[in-house]
C-alpha cells in the first residue's frame, strides 16, 4: 500500500516524522509530495496512492479520476470543503476528517484576535480589556469548547448558539445557551464564529445580523470565508463606525475592506488557524492513524461522504 502526503503547506518535519512511523510500521510505504507548483505533480502522484493525506490541497473530480487505486484521503484538520464529496463517492473514496486535532490552535488564534482587536491593532491609542465582556460563540463544537475554555481564564462572560447541541450541555460546562444566532449577536460585545460552511451557511453571516452587535462590538472569524455576506458586512461597517472585523480568512475583497475600514479590520495574511507545531503533529497523526485503522479494520468512524 502507497500512502500519499500531498501538501503544499507542508506538515512540520517532527509531524512527517510520525506520520512516516504510523505508515511504516503497519508495512506501508510512504511517498512525499511537499509544496508541489503545479497541479499537473499532484495529478501524477496520484495515480499510484492507495490512500491520501491532505491539509488544504483541493482535491477534486479531476484528481479523483487520476487516482485509480486511491481507497482513502483524510484531511488532516476539520474543514473538508476543499475536497469534493459527491467525486469522491462516485469513484468509491471513503474521505475523513480530524477532527478536535487543531481546536486548542485555532481557538487560541481567536484569542489573538481578539485582543488584537480591543487593543486598536496596537497602535498606541487606549484600549478595553476583555474581562467582564460577553462573548458569544457561534457554534459550540470542539473549537467553541476551546474558546470558551480559555474565555473562562479571561473573565469573560461566556455564551454560545449552536442548533445541534443541547442547552443542558452547555450549561453543564458553564456556558449560558442561547435560543438563535441574532440572540447571541443581539446580546454580546464579542462573537467568535466557528461554523462550517454549507448551503445552509453560505453568506448567513450578513449586515442584518451584524448589526445587533452593541456598540463596539467585534466579530472574530476563525471558520470560513464562504459564511461570510463580504457585499453586505462591508456596507454595515462603512455605516457603523463602532464595529470591527478581525478574520483568519481573507475576503475576497480584502482590499476594500482594508481601504475603507483602516485600523478596525484585519486578516492573516493566508490561513492561519492550525499553523501550529502542536497541531501539525496532531492533524497528521491522528490522520496516518486513521488511515491504517481504516485499509486494516475497516474502520470509517471519521468518514463525512455518503
Amino acid at each position: 500500500m502507497n500512502v500519499l502526503v500531498a501538501t503544499d503547506k507542508p506538515f512540520a518535519a517532527v509531524a512527517v516524522k510520525g506520520i512516516s512511523e504510523v505508515i511504516e510500521q503497519a508495512g506501508y510505504k510512504l511517498t512525499l509530495l511537499e509544496k508541489y507548483a503545479e497541479k499537473e505533480n499532484l495529478l501524477k502522484a496520484v495515480e499510484t496512492a492507495d490512500a491520501m493525506i491532505v491539509r488544504s490541497d483541493i482535491i477534486d473530480s479531476e484528481v479523483l479520476e487520476a487516482a485509480k487505486q486511491l481507497k482513502i484521503v483524510v484531511r488532516a484538520g476539520a474543514g473538508y470543503d476543499n475536497i469534493d464529496l459527491d467525486a469522491a463517492t462516485a469513484h468509491g473514496v471513503c474521505v475523513m476528517n480530524t477532527p478536535g486535532q487543531n481546536s486548542n490552535a485555532v481557538a487560541e488564534l481567536a484569542f489573538g484576535l481578539m485582543v488584537y482587536a480591543v487593543r486598536n491593532l496596537y497602535n498606541g491609542t487606549s484600549g478595553t480589556e476583555l474581562k467582564g465582556k460577553k462573548l458569544g460563540i457561534h457554534a459550540y463544537g470542539n473549537v467553541g469548547r476551546n474558546v470558551a475554555r480559555i474565555a473562562k481564564g479571561f473573565g469573560m462572560e461566556v455564551y454560545a448558539y449552536d442548533a445541534f447541541v443541547p442547552a443542558d450541555v452547555m450549561e453543564k460546562e458553564g456556558i449560558i445557551p442561547v435560543k438563535s444566532a441574532e440572540e447571541l449577536y443581539s446580546t454580546c460585545n464579542i462573537v467568535s464564529l466557528h461554523i462550517p460552511a454549507t448551503p445552509q451557511t453560505k453568506e448567513s453571516i450578513n449586515a442584518n445580523l451584524v448589526n445587533r452587535l452593541p456598540k463596539g462590538g467585534v466579530l472574530i472569524n476563525t471558520a470560513r470565508k464562504e459564511v461570510i455576506d463580504e457585499t453586505s458586512l462591508l456596507v454595515l461597517m462603512e455605516q457603523r463606525t463602532d464595529l470591527r472585523y478581525m478574520t483568519d480568512v481573507m475576503p475576497a475583497a480584502d482590499v476594500k475592506f482594508s481601504e475603507k475600514l483602516a485600523e478596525r479590520y484585519f486578516s492573516t495574511p493566508k490561513k492561519m488557524g492550525a499553523q501550529t507545531a502542536e497541531a501539525n503533529i496532531n492533524a497528521g497523526i491522528a490522520a496516518a492513524h486513521q488511515i491504517v485503522d481504516f485499509l486494516q479494520n475497516g474502520n470509517q468512524r471519521f468518514r463525512v461522504n455518503k
